[in-house]
């Protein structure tokens, strides 16, 4: 893959930053194979911490580091008391886990977009002993295309301990089922758990930063919110699987367990005080007074809940075809298949393809083939309809994308019919 396919691959979807912002966060703690993968890669304070709008305070900057270090580290300890024979990483970024776990007689794998996995697999690669390489396993795939976890997956051996840290928070509602879909199938052929740190980091933040800064917390959380959104350019926390805090925290639990049920699987909230490790960036009493803070937030193990029908549908693994017919200035495009991090690199390459010297003043689209579409996939027809005078116009629509189109607001952008 040259250069510019992976210029494309960051176009779709841009979200991979923030995994360089959490790589940089850990070197800065100290942590030696994060530094080594860090300079490897080049990267600076400056371009990983900082939004396109927003930079980082101090402040903001402490916080980041207690949170990133406490995630970290206590994943790591629950994943070895979830007693697996293989880790499978979901979103790995640019993290050294396969660097940690290589040589411990267990099997990582580490799943992220295309992008990161192009960039950070050669480099994690030449910081493991040769012997231990055959133990680690990278690739790129898409969460929502079970296909693609599928082709990596099928080979290794159960059970599984599947990790999430910093995922959920991107996803839309559409998107967030049908990765929790895809995970109950992992775990009813495999076996084992899955452990994610997301659902209650807000809850997290919230704790950390009041223990360093009192009531400064607010402003800060919400300029970190808007710094974070800036790198990743998607709106964050619109997923059932996100908790408010506040007043709302037990309604909006309650809804993300029952969204966990609707989709075959339940959560133990695992305390993060009971796990976490003392910190290397921190001193004793403040790693104490940490814990003690920490003792109100959870890290949520989900496996399967039995005696719940598993949802068999199929879907080609990233396949689209696109077929187009210009007239004049009116494009007229046929989807098929899927549209996701796979795909959609592939759909904005055929676009700008055809555009190239051409003003294009109007896009009608057959959707009727279009078997799903992810957010990577919504990027490409933002950017279609950007270049447009008329804008995009979708045709036959199914109703599971038409559901996504309402749940992400692109309904009210496009002509949909």
């Amino acid at each position: 893959m040259d250069g510019t396919d992976l210029k494309f691959l960051e176009r779709v979807n841009p979200v991979f930053n923030t995994a360089k912002m959490c790589l940089y966060q850990l070197a800065m703690i100290g942590e030696k194979d994060a530094l080594a993968i860090s300079e490897k890669l080049g990267l600076e304070q400056d371009r990983t911490q900082n939004g396109t709008e927003t930079a980082s305070s101090e402040e903001q900057l402490k916080v980041g580091l207690v949170m990133m270090e406490t995630r970290y580290r206590t994943m790591g300890e629950m994943e070895k008391a979830a007693g697996c024979r293989t880790i499978v990483d979901l979103p790995c970024g640019y993290t050294p886990r396969g660097i940690q776990l290589a040589g411990s007689g267990m099997d990582y794998v580490g799943l992220d977009l295309p992008a990161t996995i192009i960039e950070a697999e050669p480099v994690i690669r030449s910081l493991i002993d040769e012997k231990n390489l055959k133990n680690v396993t990278y690739a790129g795939v898409d969460a929502t295309n079970y296909g693609s976890l599928e082709k990596v997956l099928k080979d290794k051996k159960g059970p599984f301990c599947i990790t999430t840290e910093g995922l959920l928070m991107y996803f839309t509602e559409s998107e967030t089922g049908v990765l929790c879909d895809n995970i109950r199938r992992i775990l009813d052929k495999k076996g084992g758990c899955w452990i994610v740190a997301d659902p209650e980091s807000a809850l997290q933040y919230i704790l950390t930063a009041r223990l360093f800064f009192g009531d400064e917390f607010l402003k800060m959380m919400a300029s970190s919110s808007q710094r974070v959104k800036e790198k990743a350019d998607v709106e964050i926390g619109k997923s059932s699987l996100i908790i408010h805090p506040g007043p709302e925290t037990p309604e909006s639990m309650k809804k993300a367990m029952e969204f966990l049920a609707l989709h075959g699987l339940k959560a133990e909230r695992l305390t993060v005080a009971d796990y976490m490790p003392d910190l290397m960036g921190q001193s004793p009493e403040t790693t104490e007074n940490l814990k003690k803070a920490m003792e109100s937030c959870a890290y949520w193990k989900i496996t399967v809940l039995q005696d719940v029908p598993t949802k068999t549908e199929e879907y080609r693994s990233g396949d689209v075809s696109v077929s187009a017919m210009l007239k004049g200035d009116f494009l007229s495009l046929i989807f098929n298949g899927r549209i996701d991090t796979l795909s959609a690199p592939d759909v904005l390459r055929a676009f700008e393809s055809i555009q190239e010297g051409r003003k294009i003043r109007k896009i009608e689209i057959e959707c009727d083939g279009l078997e799903y579409i992810s957010s990577a996939g919504l990027r490409v027809l933002l950017i279609m309809h950007k270049s447009t005078d008329e804008g995009v116009t979708l045709t036959g629509v199914r109703d599971n994308v038409r559901e996504i189109l309402e749940q992400t607001g692109f309904d009210s952008l496009f002509n949909v019919i």
